[in-house]
């Protein structure tokens, strides 16, 4: 077991974390030899990371990547999920689908912005991670998919539906979820879905760079700006909006005043 200021969390085997710089956390998906597909013990690990973000307040940024060469992520273990579906009743299906969805709003929930470097395939559950994180760096050879389609399930599938029409407008991720054909990197830049285009060799250092310029800002700024996103993606109108924002801004503005007048004493 580790110990991360004074909580204990589990020993990961299926994903790795490290701190390469103060405030910045590099979280890998690492399983490489079966394009980090997430397994029952992968969903389990990534609960508990992201669980533990929820309280730290020495991480600011959080960077997602994908292990190997192979790609980001390939989604769900199928061979591993048919397996353990077969015994499973309803109920029991029921729980490991909400669990692996939800995973998607454990990232949401994470106060830190996050950012995903992505090469190679993001499909199905790995396409839903690239959409619950905050920027996303890509390489030239990146592509996602609504992969859920391709094998009999619905397209609409770990938070798909809910964001990807917010990020590139209802009319093309119909097309997307109903077809389960890839997005391709040039598509994804076209469509405002990705930050930036990067050769693999400059992929992490990319990714690193922007969050070098997040860690420069106030801390608590980045965490009430992703809140504000969040609540205002339903907002039911521009008042609600500015009502988040106003908050944020009173409590950012008061906390500078107050380190201003400590300073003078």
């Amino acid at each position: 077991m580790n110990e991360v200021k004074g909580e204990i969390i589990m020993e990961y085997k299926t994903i790795q974390y490290e701190t390469p710089m103060k405030g910045i956390m590099q979280l890998s998906l690492n399983r490489p030899e079966s394009y980090n597909a997430v397994n029952n013990l992968m969903m389990e690990e990534l609960e508990d990371f992201w669980r533990t973000r929820l309280y730290d307040l020495e991480t600011i940024v959080v960077i997602l990547k994908g292990n190997g060469e192979k790609g980001f992520c390939a989604g769900v273990d199928m061979k591993e999920s048919l397996e353990r579906a077969a015994g499973m009743s309803p109920a029991e299906f029921y729980r490991f689908q909400s669990r692996l969805a939800r995973i998607n709003l454990h990232m949401r929930r994470a106060p830190q912005p996050i950012i995903a470097a992505i090469h190679g395939a993001a499909s199905g559950q790995g396409f839903s991670f690239a959409l619950a994180s905050d920027l996303r760096i890509i390489t030239p050879d990146a592509r996602f998919n609504a992969a859920y389609v391709n094998i009999g399930l619905g397209g609409a599938d770990m938070a798909c539906s809910y964001l990807l029409p917010r990020m590139i407008g209802a009319g093309r991720a119909y097309e997307f979820m109903y077809t389960g054909k890839f997005m391709t990197a040039e598509e994804a830049m076209n469509l405002g879905f990705v930050t930036k285009i990067v050769e693999k060799d400059k992929l992490l250092e990319t990714a690193m760079e922007y969050a070098k310029i997040m860690i420069t800002k106030n801390p608590m700024g980045l965490r009430l700006t992703k809140e504000a996103v969040n609540m205002n993606l339903d907002a039911g109108g521009m008042e609600q909006a500015l009502n988040i924002e106003d908050r944020n801004q009173t409590l950012l503005a008061m906390g500078i005043t107050l380190k201003m007048n400590k300073a003078k004493e």
